[in-house]
């Protein structure tokens, strides 16, 4: 698209993530950013340095010299490095091993009822969320997740698919803890955050057995979502 934009006489300046893919397609103008996937301009809340990324991308747009010009950003995100003294707002008992949807559904239950309060708070303070995607209640999510458990399909009815209802559904979970767990204090970095998402709770571990469940399914699209969207590789089982 960037260079269909440039044919027609527009700049065009690209947030790149992912060097190979910006290497391959080679875009007229391109930073390279060291952050996570889905923040290319580092983590939220940080105005200044998000403003930083901003203007060197911009400023590309003065330069004339391609076809191709590569920048790289200098710096990691300050808030990517840990936090030692770092206290999650909320430490719900270590996950067990669950036997069957049943047993999952009232493990997730119990945790999300100790999660939820302190997600309140944590809008309360920052007055802003990004749950939302799935158009389902949070008391509504461990009787539909854990169905897919048991090989059921359910659908949800503003979405085209049930693939694509879990998928979200998993986004806004993975959403609402990592909210949750940034209630109080200073925010951590993302790996711990990440860490504490995918080894201490049972929400976590239930997306990797939805994982498992999605890719021995004979549903093509839930296989695909499971496959590429809902646990990051860093976390899959060894």
């Amino acid at each position: 698209m960037a260079h269909m934009l440039e044919e027609r006489g527009l700049p065009t300046t690209v947030l790149a993530l992912v060097l190979p893919q910006v290497e391959k397609t080679r875009p007229p103008r391109a930073v390279m950013t060291p952050f996570m996937l889905g923040r290319p301009l580092g983590e939220p809340n940080d105005q200044a340095f998000q403003r930083r990324v901003l203007m060197q991308a911009l400023n590309l747009l003065e330069r004339t010299d391609g076809p191709e010009i590569l920048e790289h950003f200098p710096d990691d995100h300050p808030s990517w490095f840990d936090r030692p003294d770092w206290v999650p707002a909320v430490s719900p008992p270590a996950p067990g091993v669950y036997q069957g949807a049943a047993a999952w559904e009232a493990a997730f239950r119990d945790e999300l009822a100790a999660v939820l309060p302190v997600w309140e708070r944590f809008k309360a303070r920052f007055g802003r969320t990004t749950v939302g995607l799935s158009g389902q209640r949070p008391e509504d999510w461990p009787a539909f997740a854990t169905s897919f458990l048991n090989g059921a399909l359910p659908a949800v009815p503003h979405l085209d698919t049930p693939a694509l209802a879990l998928r979200f559904l998993a986004d806004d979970l993975k959403a609402l803890y990592g909210e949750a767990v940034q209630a109080d204090g200073e925010p951590p970095s993302a790996r711990q955050i990440d860490w504490w998402f995918w080894r201490r709770t049972v929400a976590g571990q239930l997306l990797i057995a939805l994982r498992a469940a999605a890719m021995e399914s004979e549903n093509n699209a839930l296989k695909t979502v499971g496959g590429r969207f809902f646990v990051p590789v860093p976390f899959l089982p060894g």
